[in-house]
């Protein structure tokens, strides 16, 4: 238990400390490619059909935990520490604070610059819309939802992941989030080879997107934002979304922060109308993405001290009931 908590712990600190340099292998842009490979393969084979994505997703997800966990049996027989830092790398590498900070940071320093074109630019390396005709306003949304939404994502899912099955269900987990970005879309071409991977997505953030409501008005107040109207506005909108767990977030952070997230977005030129999530208080600012990358810190610090908690408190329950049952008999 204790090293499960070091591991988690150790990984998070790398990613706040260096993040992901392009030039470090890194297993999720392979497991991007392994998906690519097997889409095309599977829809040559069975059609795009919903056979070929449920295919897709048990391949995909069941391939990423088992080479994990043969890769960390590999390295356990060579040498137990060199096992624990394999799995500290794996955990590392499904998290994803700092990326997300380095993008809405560019994005926040070319708004800053009254470079809009850059800003959108910068903006289309973060989320899935169309950017190119977007006001400085709708930037700022954009780049605040995708921060909100990452938070979940990127750092709470896979650390509880992690928590309950270690690195290879961390990263089956960042397998399943990568097929729902690749294939997980409404379109023509999606609709059927990526219908499992979309639900398998949102089955797996099901319970991650609501403990994360627990602390998330303790990180607003933290970061000297609205406590209570991240409560009240993510409870209120927190299920408005098609997706059942992508509003939580968003929810909580436009209460936080006293403005109003959703609306239009333009996919591939087709618009698609979002449920609005929070009170127009006031008119988005720069600065809101700015606090978007805090609040996703501090909620990411206090999802790690939760995790640890509950893990402290399984261990000593576990103990006690062992000291029980030695005793008793």
């Amino acid at each position: 238990m204790s090293e499960t908590i070091f591991r988690i712990a150790a990984a998070f600190a790398l990613d706040f400390a260096a993040g992901d340099p392009r030039w470090m292998p890194h297993p999720v842009r392979l497991i991007g490619r392994v998906i690519a490979a097997l889409e095309e393969t599977l829809a040559r084979l069975l059609g795009r059909t919903r056979l070929a994505g449920l295919c897709l997703a048990g391949i995909a997800v069941g391939g990423a935990y088992m080479a994990t966990w043969a890769a960390l049996l590999a390295a356990g027989t060579i040498d137990r520490r060199l096992a624990l830092g394999l799995s500290v790398y794996f955990l590392y590498t499904s998290f994803a604070a700092r990326d997300l900070d380095r993008h809405a940071t560019r994005v926040y320093f070319a708004l800053e610059k009254n470079d809009l074109a850059g800003a959108r630019e910068n903006l289309a390396l973060m989320v899935g819309r169309d950017t190119g005709g977007l006001s400085e306003k709708e930037v700022i949304r954009a780049a605040t939802e995708s921060t909100a939404e990452g938070t979940v994502d990127g750092v709470l899912a896979p650390m509880f992941f992690a928590a309950v099955g270690g690195a290879p269900l961390a990263m089956a987990y960042k397998a399943a989030n990568t097929l729902d970005s690749a294939v997980g879309h409404r379109s023509e071409k999606y609709l059927r080879i990526g219908w499992a991977s979309a639900r398998l997505d949102d089955a797996l953030n099901y319970i991650p997107a609501r403990l994360a409501r627990i602390f998330y008005p303790a990180a607003a107040l933290v970061c000297g934002l609205s406590a209570g109207g991240c409560w009240r506005i993510s409870v209120r909108d927190g299920a408005k979304s098609p997706s059942p767990n992508a509003a939580i977030s968003e929810a909580a952070l436009a209460g936080a922060l006293g403005i109003r997230l959703g609306g239009t977005n333009v996919y591939g030129g087709v618009p698609e109308e979002r449920p609005h999530l929070g009170d127009p208080l006031r008119e988005p600012e720069r600065r809101d993405i700015r606090r978007a990358v805090l609040w996703m810190y501090a909620s990411s610090a206090l999802g790690l001290l939760f995790m640890m908690g509950i893990m402290i408190g399984t261990g000593f329950l576990m103990n006690m009931g062992a000291v029980r049952t030695i005793f008793s008999g």
